[in-house]
């Protein structure tokens, strides 16, 4: 079995930013030239995830509504009162909920996303950072 491990940098903003993934993915699938497997997209970073949604602007508003109330920014938070200077618990935390990955199935050199769904990358930060992620394509 083939894997091919391909690095990728995005430039983020933070609160809640949302970033498509999905040309970059297919992009990394069809240099590797493999057939069949899965594809890992991961996040190597705890105040982002990786998410599969439906990308378009309602879903976006929605997504950054459902953290701000699930998990609200809190100057209490103990990473907040611990680490002086931080104020990003609550983007530790969305990340720890959410996860940093996703696995896709891909066969015939496509991905099986069904017909909304696209792999995007979400920034829970609290100021604009650098994203490292990595896609890992694995199959013959």
């Amino acid at each position: 079995m083939a894997v091919n491990t391909v690095a990728l940098r995005v430039n983020m903003r933070g609160d809640t930013q949302i970033e498509n993934l999905t040309q970059s993915v297919r992009s990394a699938l069809a240099e590797s030239e493999l057939e069949a497997g899965i594809v890992t997209v991961f996040v190597k970073h705890t105040t982002a995830s990786i998410m599969i949604i439906e990308d378009e602007p309602g879903i976006r508003a929605d997504t950054k509504a459902f953290w701000d109330r699930v998990v609200p920014a809190d100057p209490a938070w103990q990473h907040n009162r611990r680490n002086p200077g931080e104020d990003n618990g609550h983007s530790h935390l969305r990340g720890q909920l959410q996860g940093p990955s996703v696995t896709i199935p891909f066969s015939e050199g496509t991905l099986h996303l069904g017909t909304w769904q696209q792999v995007v990358v979400v920034d829970f930060d609290t100021r604009s950072r650098t994203r490292d992620l990595i896609i890992q394509i694995m199959g013959e």
